[in-house]
């Protein structure tokens, strides 16, 4: 109940702070990207549930899946994770909370098996310990020969583990230090 309270008072106050940061994010990644500027995907949600989560569009439109690339404004906003930034209307909506599991696909978490089914129980979350080590996961899957290959044996086997850990070990000034860790890394790192 601390949580989901926690949950909204702190997307409220996000939203109102950042509401025109959102509204010209927005507007950058509608025209940079030649779209609507809003990226709508089904994701696996709390009990294996599937929701659909929002995010600023990166990847300029093309033709073919094949020639799509991040935009330069897309990358930008990947940077500093303003992307990321509409999900605060899935918290408020109680589909995720601000920390906990990141969502993923369908194919991954849903066909998870015993113990790790557990982390299913959770709300799926902005931030959380699997997606600080792995903050730079795009750049590692790029050098790897066998990308998909090596997501499937080496990060996401790692990051299960990491969000059982954070199940069993969770608590209202854990995920204090999880956002402040965030937040001391998106905005205060080395570009």
């Amino acid at each position: 109940m601390i949580k989901r309270f926690f949950d909204i008072i702190f997307s409220l106050f996000s939203l109102l702070f950042f509401f025109w940061v959102v509204c010209i994010a927005w507007l950058l990644a509608a025209i940079d990207t030649h779209t609507s500027g809003i990226f709508i995907q089904a994701r696996i949600g709390q009990f294996g549930n599937t929701f659909k989560i929002y995010k600023l569009r990166t990847i300029q439109f093309a033709p073919s899946p094949e020639s799509a690339r991040i935009s330069k404004i897309g990358k930008l906003l990947r940077d500093y994770k303003l992307d990321e930034l509409p999900q605060l209307f899935n918290v408020l909506k109680g589909e995720m909370s601000i920390v906990g599991p990141r969502p993923d696909l369908p194919g991954y978490y849903d066909l998870l098996e015993g113990e790790n089914r557990k982390i299913l129980e959770l709300k799926p979350g902005l931030t959380s310990p699997a997606a600080l080590k792995y903050s730079n996961e795009e750049q590692l899957l790029e050098k790897q020969e066998l990308p998909l290959l090596y997501n499937n044996n080496s990060i996401f086997p790692d990051k299960v583990r990491l969000n059982l850990v954070y199940y069993y070990h969770r608590s209202f000034w854990g995920d204090m230090v999880i956002i402040l860790k965030t937040v001391c890394y998106t905005f205060f790192r080395k570009k």
